[in-house]
């Protein structure tokens, strides 16, 4: 059986963001190191609710501190972004 999980990153209004960034980064690390074989980010423009606008750049970051869970994107809010910069988008070719 192969596991996964798909991070919509809840966290508590006024919440320091980079204590939240640095805890979602920690839980892919565990996740990677319990043998989970994907995780899915969620891109979210919620007011200091879900904090993660941009998963790329958070998956970049991630990549860096894991080494055999498989990160994708959840999704890509279309109107926030360029139409462009969706299609040319690494994620999008994945």
């Amino acid at each position: 059986m192969k596991f996964g999980i798909f991070i919509a990153p809840f966290h508590r209004v006024g919440e320091n963001p980079t204590l939240c960034f640095e805890r979602d980064m920690q839980l892919i690390e565990w996740l990677d190191a319990l043998g989970y074989e994907e995780a899915f980010i969620g891109e979210h423009h919620s007011s200091g609710w879900e904090i993660i606008p941009s998963p790329e750049i958070f998956m970049a970051v991630a990549a860096t501190r894991t080494r055999r869970i498989m990160l994708g994107s959840g999704v890509v809010s279309i109107p926030y972004h360029h139409p462009f910069n969706v299609t040319t988008s690494p994620c999008s070719i994945i």
